[in-house]
This record gives C-alpha cells, structure tokens and sequence, in this order.
C-alpha cells in the first residue's frame, strides 16, 4: 500500500507542499499576525520534518511538541479551519488527489486539541 508520504511526492513534494503552504498562510490578513517575528525558513524546515513524519514518511521530527509550540498563541477553531483550508488549496493545486487531502487532514486533526485554544469547531 502507498503511504500518504509517497503519494505527496515524498520529501521534494513535501518541501515544495510547504513553502507553497506558508506563502499562502502568511499573506493571509486573518492569519499573518501569528508569524510576526517568526523564523519562517525554521519553521518551513520543522513544518516538512513533521509532515514527512506523520505522513509516513523517515523523517524524525525533533521540533519542539505542537502543544509546547502552540501555548499562548490564542489560536482559534476559526483560525485552524482556515489553515487547514489553505493547507487543502495548496494540496489541490499540486494535483493531489481529494482522498489524499482528506487523510492529510484526518490525520493532522488529530493534532487539533494540541494546537486550537477555544475547543472544537461548532
């Protein structure tokens, strides 16, 4: 069976996945302010080592834990959904397939109560 790490292109498709990712996500005005100050080549960096690691990728993530990284970021429901929204539109536009979107997202939700401040969605 095909890992979601193959199916993203392995490492070079992640990478690209990512820079893509934050280009969007950082010019968005609802989301900018997160990155203010933000090392984002670092941050590009830890964002491919994790999702190349949780998406099955060898890659060992030694980033800090997404609750540590997270604390005190007041991050919203609202905010979470529109990551993951752009994370989607970034997925779409490389031509990854919509069941693969869908387990990317199954599995990065998975994360949702380390990262999002006021609880689930309504």
């Amino acid at each position: 069976m095909t890992t979601i790490y193959e199916q993203l292109g392995q490492e070079n498709g992640i990478r690209a996945a990512v820079d893509d990712f934050y280009e969007r996500v950082v010019s968005d005005p609802q989301l900018e302010g997160y990155f203010q100050g933000v090392d984002m080549a670092r941050l590009r960096s830890h964002q491919s080592l994790l999702l190349i690691q949780v998406t099955g990728g060898p890659a060992h993530y030694e980033g800090r834990d997404l609750a540590t990284a997270h604390r005190g970021m007041g991050i919203t429901s609202g905010d979470y959904e529109r990551v993951v929204a752009h994370l989607a539109a970034t997925l779409t536009d490389l031509g990854v397939a919509p069941a693969v979107i869908g387990d990317v997202a199954t599995a990065l939700d998975g994360y949702r109560s380390d990262i999002v401040t006021d609880g689930p969605a309504a």
